[in-house]
């Protein structure tokens, strides 16, 4: 039985969504909601087949739909999910799941009222290359993970519909763009050996920018038994490349990723191992990349919501990923580490 989506959001980023649900196994594009009339136009004539409206009241309130997915700015995110679950519909969004903790704990007590999923697109988890590392810990391959190092290096951000991702009122802040990737990451990596327990974080621009808009960022976070991990990120750079480094009690590995850019579908990759006697350059099955593993999440949540499976990324987690940068953001404010503790 296919699994039928609605998808909320048809710009830049939503059709790539269209794109994945309509051709994932086990799922069908039943209808797609677009703000102008220019998205509208152009999602009727590449889906000729799918109902599309020019309000997503309208998709919301259809009763021939199992998940909607929703691809609009941040700031909208926590409204539109909120619309969604009192619909009594399953959700999957864009990372972050919404801009504040306040908000995605509002979020999951409404899914658990509802007994509806909260599924969020933090992608990575599903790479063939970063899920890899995680398999790699998991089986011993580096022992316990002592220290990490993971850096983003990439171009300028896109604009995005009315250059919504430049402006903090939409956006919220870039913390939640590229850096709440790595923090998800990290702690993923890192649970054999606790939550992390601390961060203390700083950035700066080429140029003076408006709060929570800048281009440079690096975190240290701090897990128990002294383990850390050192999270940097640009958006100064050129292309996009991206790597972790991670050290353990008997061993230690090295991934990298690199293509023109975030989007590229024939990235240069590696990852290798080392075990403490020898480095072993690890085969990847496939090639990874955020276009690739948008459709294991589509094929993750139809198979959640139609067979009972876990979600790759909980609603807990994706919360965990938000107050991490909600953490940041204050200790960027204030100069001085901040505390974490779990989002409850």
């Amino acid at each position: 039985m296919d699994i039928r989506f609605g998808l909320i959001g048809y710009g830049g980023w939503g059709s790539h969504h269209a794109s994945a649900i309509a051709s994932t196994r086990g799922a069908k594009l039943q209808a797609i909601a677009a703000r102008s009339a220019e998205s509208v136009e152009q999602a009727r004539a590449n889906y000729p087949d799918v109902d599309v409206h020019d309000d997503l009241l309208e998709l919301v309130g259809r009763d021939d739909l199992e998940v909607v997915d929703i691809v609009v700015p941040n700031a909208l995110h926590y409204p539109a999910a909120q619309l969604v679950l009192e619909s009594d519909k399953h959700v999957l969004v864009e990372k972050p799941l919404a801009i504040t903790v306040e908000q995605c704990l509002e979020l999951q007590q409404l899914a658990t009222r509802r007994g509806r999923l909260i599924a969020v697109a933090h992608t990575m988890r599903l790479s063939p290359l970063w899920g890899r590392i995680k398999l790699l810990i998991e089986n011993g391959g580096i022992g316990e993970p002592r220290a990490a190092w993971l850096e983003l290096w990439r171009m300028p951000y896109r604009e995005g519909v009315d250059s919504w991702r430049y402006d903090p009122t939409w956006v919220g802040n870039w913390l939640l763009e590229g850096p709440i990737h790595l923090f998800d990451l990290v702690r993923w990596y890192f649970s054999p050996v606790g939550e992390p327990e601390a961060i203390f974080a700083r950035s700066n621009s080429r140029e003076p920018e408006q709060a929570g808009l800048e281009y440079n960022f690096t975190a240290q976070l701090d897990f128990p038994r002294g383990a850390q991990a050192v999270i940097s990120h640009t958006t100064s750079g050129f292309e996009h490349q991206q790597s972790v480094r991670i050290t353990g009690t008997r061993g230690a590995l090295v991934a990298t990723w690199s293509g023109a850019i975030d989007r590229t579908r024939s990235p240069k990759e590696s990852l290798r191992l080392y075990d403490g006697a020898k480095i072993e350059e690890i085969p990847l099955d496939r090639p990874s990349g955020e276009m690739l593993e948008l459709r294991e999440m589509i094929f993750a949540v139809a198979g959640a919501v139609r067979d009972g499976y876990g979600l790759p990324v909980s609603a807990s987690d994706a919360t965990w990923a938000v107050a991490m940068c909600e953490a940041a953001r204050r200790s960027i404010t204030t100069g001085v580490p901040v505390v974490l503790t779990p989002p409850d």
